[in-house]
């Protein structure tokens, strides 16, 4: 077993102001992965490969453009990914939370930013050792495979939700918050209010008025500003369509 303790002290260094630039110990600082060691789920194996690194709220954590040279896990907290338009308007893409992992591209750099929505642990691994240790472990290479498809469908469904009515957005947008929580019809939100309306599009006074308006008919419950109770979850999933 690595004694992780001793990596993850020694982790990272400090880059730019509000930058943590990802230090992972080399393969020879570390003892080789046996067959045994990856037998099991690709958190473990990406566990023994990578380092925990802490980002506090607003801290970037890659930038658009940055070479990919890391895969990165949500340990706890959240994330947001997202770009900056041309008129300076912000368009964000997927939010992340705890077991999630992002940073999965398709070329050599990203194509967006990453930064805390509040403050997060983050497991980092370095991308060309998780993509070698694929080449020799087809169950690590499969995961890998579903989890870019998985990456795919959601851009598919991101286009689609542009397309909808600012209801219909909103709606959607609770039913998969719901989806990822399905123990409970308490939503507890990590991210603002100004993040949601970035993320569909919208302005925050749409999105307000669209959650004041769901509220009025007793389809949700707005006890504070990010905590969101489904009265009626049949009723979301119709305007989900």
């Amino acid at each position: 077993m690595l004694a992780q303790a001793a990596i993850r002290s020694d982790a990272f260094r400090l880059g730019p102001p509000s930058r943590t630039v990802p230090v992972i110990p080399r393969a020879d600082a570390r003892p080789a992965l046996r067959a045994s060691d990856t037998a099991g789920s690709l958190d473990q194996t990406m566990q023994l490969m990578g380092a925990v690194i802490s980002y506090p709220r607003n801290a970037e954590i890659f930038g658009e453009d940055e070479p990919a040279d890391y895969i990165y896990k949500v340990v706890s907290g959240g994330v947001r990914t997202q770009k900056i338009l041309a008129d300076g308007r912000r368009q964000i893409g997927a939010f992340y939370l705890s077991g999630d992992l992002f940073g999965l591209q398709f070329g050599d750099k990203y194509a967006l930013s990453a930064e805390a929505m509040i403050d997060a642990k983050v497991l980092v691994v370095k991308r060309s050792a998780l993509i070698a240790l694929a080449g020799r472990d087809a169950s690590i290479a499969q995961k890998l495979f579903a989890l870019t498809s998985c990456q795919l469908q959601c851009m598919q469904r991101r286009i689609m939700l542009l397309a909808k009515s600012a209801q219909e957005r909103v709606a959607t947008f609770l039913v998969e918050m719901a989806d990822r929580s399905p123990a409970s019809d308490t939503i507890e939100l990590p991210m603002s209010r100004q993040d949601i309306a970035d993320y569909l599009g919208l302005t925050i006074e749409t999105v307000s008025r669209t959650l004041t308006s769901l509220q009025g008919t007793a389809t949700i419950d707005l006890p504070t500003s990010r905590r969101i109770v489904l009265r009626n979850r049949r009723a979301l999933n119709h305007m989900n369509g």
